[in-house]
């Protein structure tokens, strides 16, 4: 019998990212598993370089009835014991899919804060031959709860990181070379999808505030979305195009963070925000919103600082507190690095889902194959 964990992103985000981690935990464990994955994503890649136990099928909707037909096939062809949803489209077509293999157990992971869609169908898989429900922070939960789904059924368990890429990133000048920036340039840096709930259109609008104190200031953004254009016009009708800079999709993100002098997340909706966790590992003291589950992770003036939502002057203002008062920002920085280390390390968070599956009664079944 083995496990299926069903993750449908096809680009390398957060969620990804902590499937990732989670299939890592389960072959070192000797655990037999199936990583299902989208084809030549980056997930993909990843897990084939990892030597993890890939199982490639292309998901191209929620409703997509050939993949449907195809993971049930596999799923009753290595007799599934658990399936493990990682994302929307997974839940979607790995429930049917489960349903028709019959699979005994059936998990959904939640990383975001959206409302659940009030439509019959969209509520119906978070309540329907579920077994348990991971919510990524307690703000998550709360919207899930909000949503109808029953407290009960929910477990929370943060999402956590791997610190060994911070570990052998110590180039403070590594970004400032590429861009030429001057030794006294201060970097506050963005990494997220540029997608209209992480608020870079406030950011910007915060820049324009920052620029006429200080143009000593860097707003650097990486990460690739649907709203580059968008925001790039926006720099540019701001005038603030020469001290704002669009890296896009970046695989040396543990380089950059460990170049800036801040980090700063816009969010209006946020499940979690993992990219803080990569910026507290870097000693990166943070600029949040108050928003979902970023509460839990940057305590206000001990790891970072708290504004409200779409609010650039608010925005503004802390950025500017922290670029004055350099005594605060190295404090806040050290902190951060060790609460991070102390709460959300990527091993805490997939033993954490090990227990989840051995509370539901896989535990026999988890001791039988470890001490195989």
């Amino acid at each position: 019998m083995s496990l299926f964990h069903i993750d449908a992103g096809k680009e390398w985000r957060g969620g990804q990212r902590q499937s990732l981690f989670l299939a890592r935990v389960l072959k070192r464990r000797g655990l037999p598993y199936f990583f299902v994955v989208q084809p030549d994503s980056p997930l993909h890649q990843k897990a084939q370089e990892e030597e993890l136990s890939v199982l490639p099928l292309r998901i191209k909707s929620e409703f997509d009835l050939a993949a449907v037909l195809r993971l049930a096939r596999a799923m009753r062809r290595q007799k599934c014991l658990l399936a493990h949803f990682h994302d929307a489209h997974s839940v979607s077509v790995g429930s049917m899919a489960a349903s028709l293999a019959k699979v005994p157990y059936r998990i959904i992971s939640r990383r975001v804060d959206f409302p659940l869609k009030k439509n019959y169908f969209s509520r119906r898989k978070y309540r329907k031959n579920v077994d348990a429900i991971i919510a990524i922070s307690d703000g998550v939960k709360e919207v899930l709860v909000k949503g109808g789904i029953d407290p009960n059924r929910i477990t929370v368990i943060p999402s956590g990181i791997d610190f060994s890429p911070y570990e052998k990133a110590s180039d403070s000048d590594y970004l400032r070379r590429e861009l030429s920036f001057k030794p006294d340039d201060f970097l506050v840096g963005i990494v997220a999808h540029l997608a209209d709930h992480k608020g870079h259109r406030y950011l910007i609008q915060a820049t324009k505030i920052l620029k006429e104190h200080s143009s000593k200031i860097k707003v650097i953004i990486v990460g690739g979305g649907p709203l580059y254009m968008e925001l790039t016009r926006q720099a540019e009708e701001s005038n603030v195009q020469d001290i704002v800079f669009f890296l896009g999709f970046r695989e040396d993100v543990p380089q950059i963070l460990c170049s800036l002098d801040l980090f700063v997340l816009s969010s209006y909706l946020e499940g979690m925000g993992s990219s803080i966790l990569d910026a507290m590992a870097c000693r990166l003291p943070v600029v949040a919103t108050k928003v979902g589950g970023i509460p839990e992770v940057v305590i206000h003036r001990e790891t970072g600082l708290l504004v409200p939502p779409r609010n650039p002057s608010a925005l503004a203002k802390a950025i500017l507190k922290l670029y004055n008062d350099r005594e605060l920002t190295s404090r806040l920085g050290q902190r951060g690095h060790e609460v991070v280390h102390q709460k959300f390390s990527a091993e805490a968070m997939a033993e954490k889902i090990v227990l989840l599956y051995e509370d539901l009664g896989l535990r026999k079944w988890i001791n039988l194959h470890e001490q195989a």
